[in-house]
């Protein structure tokens, strides 16, 4: 597998080996020593599937306590995901990157504990699969605006965002709670 640090070196690309043939294809999404190999020593705990249709966006999440390292796969379809650091003591606190993540790249990003995540649809629908090193408190999650000036994303939307009312009603970074 091939793995690429981002424009936040702790967030990575990972880019498997994948064989094909006639048949189809076949490769492995998760293997904990090569991955390991790579830096990336996760337990997961907990696996998330969702469905989604174009222009929906979700995010930015992130848990205070408990907080979740994701490693994010696209089953079908097409999204920009990001990951936004907001550990205050970062020198790269309020960065943002961004990925496309396919179906057919067969690529995952790996966003660490410590990071905001959030992704937008670009095709008709989209499935992501994403395992986390930690289950799902809601009492501590968070959100960050996805549109937060200050952050300034540049989501590829070709409409508007459909956006959840958790979403809709997160702070801005300035006003979140973050890590130290």
């Amino acid at each position: 597998m091939k793995v690429t640090p981002t424009s936040l070196p702790e967030v990575l690309l990972i880019e498997p080996k994948v064989f094909g043939d006639a048949r189809g294809f076949f490769f492995e999404s998760w293997n904990e020593r090569a991955f390991a190999a790579a830096g990336i020593a996760a337990n997961f705990v907990q696996d998330n599937h969702s469905r989604s249709a174009q222009n929906v966006l979700r995010g930015l999440h992130y848990q205070i306590q408990q907080p979740q390292g994701k490693l994010v796969r696209v089953l079908a379809g097409e999204i920009f995901d990001v990951v936004v650091d907001i550990r205050r003591n970062s020198p790269q606190f309020g960065q943002w990157t961004g990925v496309s993540l396919s179906a057919e790249s067969h690529a995952s990003l790996w966003v660490p504990a410590g990071f905001a995540h959030g992704f937008c649809v670009t095709s008709e629908f989209a499935e992501v699969l994403y395992k986390t090193t930690d289950f799902y408190a809601p009492e501590h999650e968070r959100s960050i605006l996805w549109n937060d000036p200050d952050i300034a994303i540049q989501w590829p939307l070709t409409g508007a965002a459909v956006l959840s009312a958790k979403d809709l009603g997160a702070a801005r970074l300035r006003d979140a709670e973050v890590f130290a």
